[in-house]
């Protein structure tokens, strides 16, 4: 197979068509963005290349190969379109952990690793799961974000981010792991030459428009949504990427060894990895440099683009402008759709073919960086490498989080991930969309490069360190802001509650499920050598990984109408800072929790029970987490849904036989086996506000139960 064999039709236009024609159309994409994954993963040419780390701070690729599939089959479940799963163990394993956030587990002692066969027959289960979902489901147009076609199609662009993501994994593998004869990824020919001279063109100024609505005939992630217009005004821009021949300038000048051309964040980066080159040159004894492609080692391309992560563009840049005396800097995300904009560049819908690079429609590797031109002069507008902008990703104002993926966007409005613009020789489907925004931390490397802009125009970066999220603020405030109606904190409370329980017992290891943004778990610190923080949403946990981390967090809330207020809380002012070395936060689901949940002497669980698809799997095996005579705690407001619990899952609320079935009964029946109840249920207030004339007010039951020997 070639690499234009594995060229993928565009994505999917999503509002109008025949309805059946839609539907195979789909289907289609799917079983083309599964085999084109499939292909991928056959560059491995032994069973090590799996199982080896290629990146210190990433899973082995046998998680990734697992992960795409089980994305799929995790948010089906979420969305109720699916009541059934089809492996625990692997929708466990292969859930969490591909992006260096402080809650991802990375540790190898926690997993067993199955073997590859199994996992290519767990993704030909899920392909068939999928194709039968289509056979069973009719489509109606438009297609929007509650269609079971919508969540089918956030797994295939998933897939396709993980496409590119994992061949760049796989490039850092050693290349005699490798098959580089695999035909259906072949590089570029043109590997000799000179690169062109760069050179600055002018770019007018101009409005430049950014979001869509959510009547866009195509997928989009969240972070897309929304509308922001700003007034652009005139500069000029290199011509070319930059290439390898020009970046070797600032290699040659010193600028690995020169502290004055990085920021303070990029030259920690530099003193940790001691890096002399970019990440894919290869040095040799005689100082000269050769090239690591996908899945071979070959001669340096010098007229390929640079591939640099955003650290050593910005260190090119300010190099560039203490050499030249000109105000040098990468393009800001509105300056780089400015040039888009100005170069007349057409959507994806409006292609033929590729104008550029991309799509995996010209070679599996970069191509020479005069290859492709645009209009007014410009070379790769889009295409070839990824650009690195100025610009950490935020939301776009009417930004709306997607129910079925809250962890996609939100985690990485911390100013710490910037946006990559323009798409690079692999990216296919939404990635190549006008409107995609993919953000990464600066360290981070992708098949990524850059061009450079001339602009005097300062770089405003938007404060985000404000937590905006509605449903985060809440939380915040209720676990860290202010006392109302003279009702006690509540999670400050359920500490209390669990940590007078505890007196005379071991306080080695919690567990406190639910944790949401952290309090509870902080004061649980205070007292336990070791606590774990668990919470479905990763929207929640960042808040408390901010606090562990910093030891404050910032946060506004709501007054009235547009007007809010700006909140900052530390851990000191609580007398909690010497309880952060003591708490971990880690993302999990209280459904379907993974082994290594296991060995403590507490298990708090908070209001998570009610919002659980299948509780009762939780607590027919809660016993095996605790260590003897452990103590577990549960405190729900019993308010079952049947949006987050099918009925037949609910543990309580409904009749048996004509008689009221409550969730404590339940509780009762299904902990009696292995647990004593001792002591009384008992009521926790909780005043959730919502802005200042709107409150929640809840009455949570406690229940206290210990394992018995």
């Amino acid at each position: 197979m070639t690499t234009n064999e594995l060229r993928k039709p565009l994505t999917v236009l999503l509002k109008e068509g025949d309805p059946e024609a839609k539907r195979e159309e789909i289907r289609q994409y799917f079983h083309e963005t599964y085999d084109a994954y499939e292909i991928l993963f056959q560059t491995l040419a032994s069973d090590e290349a799996f199982y080896r780390r290629a990146d210190p701070l990433r899973h082995p690729l046998i998680f990734y190969y697992g992960h795409t599939a089980t994305f799929f089959l995790n948010k089906l479940l979420l969305g109720k379109f699916l009541t059934q799963r089809v492996n625990p163990k692997f929708e466990s394993t292969f859930a969490i952990g591909v992006d260096e956030m402080s809650w991802d587990d990375l540790n190898e002692a926690h997993y067993d690793w199955p073997a590859i066969e199994e996992v290519s027959e767990y993704r030909n289960q899920i392909r068939t799961v999928i194709d039968n979902l289509i056979d069973e489901t009719p489509l109606t147009l438009p297609v929007d974000w509650d269609s079971l076609y919508w969540v089918i199609m956030m797994g295939i662009e998933h897939e396709r981010i993980h496409l590119e993501t994992s061949s760049v994994l796989i490039r850092q593998l050693p290349a005699e792991l490798l098959d580089a004869t695999n035909a259906a990824w072949q590089i570029c020919d043109e590997i000799e030459g000179e690169a062109p001279q760069n050179e600055l063109l002018t770019v007018s100024g101009g409005v430049v428009k950014l979001g869509k609505s959510r009547d866009d005939s195509l997928y989009g992630w969240d972070n897309e949504y929304g509308q922001f217009t700003a007034q652009i005004g005139e500069f000029k821009a290199s011509k070319f990427l930059v290439s390898n021949q020009e970046f070797l300038e600032f290699v040659e000048a010193g600028g690995y060894q020169n502290e004055d051309y990085w920021t303070p964040e990029g030259w920690s980066w530099v003193q940790f990895k001691e890096p002399t080159c970019p990440l894919f040159w290869v040095p040799q004894a005689n100082g000269s440099y050769r090239f690591r492609a996908m899945l071979e080692e070959i001669e340096m391309p010098w007229s390929w683009p640079a591939e640099t992560n955003y650290l050593e563009a910005k260190a090119f840049c300010n190099w560039k402008t203490s050499t030249t005396g000109e105000p040098t800097r990468l393009p800001t995300e509105e300056e780089w759709y400015r040039i888009l904009d100005y170069t007349e560049t057409p959507d994806a819908p409006e292609w033929e073919k590729a104008p550029g690079n991309l799509n995996l429609e010209d070679a599996a590797s970069s191509v020479p960086v005069d290859r492709y031109s645009f209009g007014k002069g410009f070379y790769d507008v889009l295409g070839n490498v990824w650009q690195h902008t100025e610009t950490p990703i935020r939301g776009f104002p009417g930004f709306e989080v997607h129910p079925l993926y809250d962890d996609f966007s939100t985690p990485t409005f911390d100013t710490k991930h910037n946006l990559i613009k323009g798409g690079s020789w692999i990216s296919t489907g939404n990635e190549i969309i006008r409107d995609s925004r993919y953000a990464f931390r600066r360290h981070f490397y992708q098949h990524a490069g850059f061009r450079y802009i001339l602009s005097d125009t300062p770089v405003e970066i938007p404060d985000d360190s404000y937590e905006t999220d509605p449903e985060v603020i809440n939380f915040c405030e209720l676990h860290y802001g202010s006392e109302y109606f003279n009702v006690e904190n509540y999670p400050e409370k359920l500490a209390q509650v669990a940590l007078n329980h505890v007196q005379g017992r071991k306080k080695k290891r919690a567990l406190n499920i639910g944790c949401k943004t952290g309090r509870t778990a902080f004061e649980l610190g205070v007292e336990f050598e070791s606590v774990t923080a668990t919470d479905f949403s990763a929207r929640m946990i960042r808040i408390g990984v901010d606090l562990k981390e910093k030891g404050y967090t910032q946060y506004t809330l709501p007054e009235e109408g547009e007007i809010v207020s700006f909140h900052q809380k530390n851990l000191q002012e609580l007398g909690l800072d010497r309880s952060r070395e003591n708490v971990e936060f880690m993302q999990a689901d209280i459904s379907n929790m993974k082994n290594l949940f296991t060995g403590y002497d507490l298990i708090l669980v908070d209001t998570s029970l009610e919002k659980a698809y299948n509780p009762k799997k939780f607590l027919d095996s809660v016993h095996n987490r605790l260590n003897a005579g452990g103590i577990l705690i549960i405190a729900s407001n019993y308010d079952w849904k049947n949006e987050r619990t099918d009925r037949d899952q609910w543990l309580g609320g409904f009749k048996v036989n004509g008689e009221n079935t409550t969730t404590l009964d339940s509780l009762q029946s299904i902990l009696s086996p292995h647990f004593k109840q001792i002591d009384k249920p008992f009521d926790i207030q909780q005043v959730l506000r919502k802005h200042r004339r709107s409150y929640d007010h809840n009455i949570v039951q406690v229940t206290v139960w210990e394992k018995q020997s």
